[in-house]
């Protein structure tokens, strides 16, 4: 027999400026991702919301018994997730929202809608899927805003307790973020700040170059050369930093730049910290939606959260 759901599990259409959307699969990863996504909302202060996507999704019927309601499973599925997160987030708004739409059309449009998109992901390697599949990289690739990729941990499927979700959620460990400085990142920068100050953390700023050619000799490396580049990059991050340390006195902040190639510094800045953010430029329309190889190597390989934040 089916219990009946409450009433406000319809499809509804919800102002969400001031949110943020964690989508739902009723996968491990999906639920690790609210989990973390709850505990972000409740930090930063938003509504926190659960989308569900589902295309066979019809118009709520009126007085059908559950199991006749077609709908079921999916309200189901975000009202069992609403039910957990309220309960260890009481003070927090959390709606549920199903939406009849395919998934990437409806994480697309969530990203556009809110402050930032959490979904769950599988894998430390490419051929590994991620949450739905390929979905998840083409919203990641084309999304307005910050997508947060979340990994499951070896206990999500059990009831996460509070030091569970603190682990999941890496309120532990620095907010790193990896720069590339040959573009403006304040974009990139903002976001690091803030997540930062709203943790309480501090904040790693990390830069790779790779050894250019002419720093070779017949004998190795010439260590002139590639010290000036390390002081040229260490200049530039300093610069690009200023302005942030200043907006955000209270943040802890460490930069460092490493001559190597920039994905592996990145990846290796990340090993132990609770949050990457990485970023990407912006979708153009002449061309097709793709990250660069610094944030393909970040979402693929680094074993923390990763936020891909978009910028010109």
């Amino acid at each position: 027999m089916l219990t009946a759901l409450p009433a406000s599990y319809e499809m509804e259409a919800v102002a969400m400026e001031q949110a943020l959307t964690v989508g739902l699969d009723g996968s491990p990863e999906s639920l690790a991702a609210a989990r973390w996504a709850a505990d972000e909302a409740e930090r930063r202060r938003l509504t926190l919301r659960l989308l569900h996507a589902w295309p066979l999704l019809v118009p709520e019927p009126t007085r059908v018994p559950s199991e006749m309601d077609q709908n079921y499973w999916a309200k189901r599925l975000v009202h069992n997730a609403q039910k957990e997160l309220q309960a260890h987030h009481p003070g927090l708004t959390v709606v549920g929202n199903l939406v009849a739409d395919d998934a990437q059309d409806a994480l697309l449009q969530a990203a556009s809608e809110s402050e930032m998109l959490v979904l769950g992901s599988r894998g430390l390697t490419p051929v590994e899927s991620y949450f739905l599949g390929d979905i998840s990289m083409i919203v990641v690739a084309r999304a307005e805003r910050p997508v947060v990729l979340v990994r499951a941990g070896k206990r999500a499927e059990e009831p996460s307790t509070p030091a569970d979700r603190e682990a999941e959620s890496g309120a532990a460990g620095a907010v790193v973020v990896g720069l590339k400085l040959r573009a403006p990142c304040d974009d990139l920068l903002e976001f690091a700040f803030t997540t930062a100050a709203a943790r309480g953390v501090p904040l790693r700023a990390v830069h790779g170059r790779s050894t250019p050619l002419h720093a070779y000799t017949p004998w190795g490396v010439d260590h002139t050369v590639t010290q000036e580049i390390v002081q040229d990059a260490r200049n530039h991050l300093s610069q690009a930093l200023g302005p942030w340390r200043e907006k955000f006195p209270g943040v802890d902040v460490a930069a460092t730049t490493r001559l190597e190639s920039p994905a592996r510094a990145v990846v290796e800045a990340a090993e132990g910290a609770g949050l990457l953010v990485v970023g990407r430029h912006k979708h153009h329309p002449n061309l097709g939606p793709r990250l660069g190889p610094v944030a393909q190597a970040a979402v693929h390989h680094a074993r923390c959260p990763v936020a891909v934040v978009p910028h010109d």
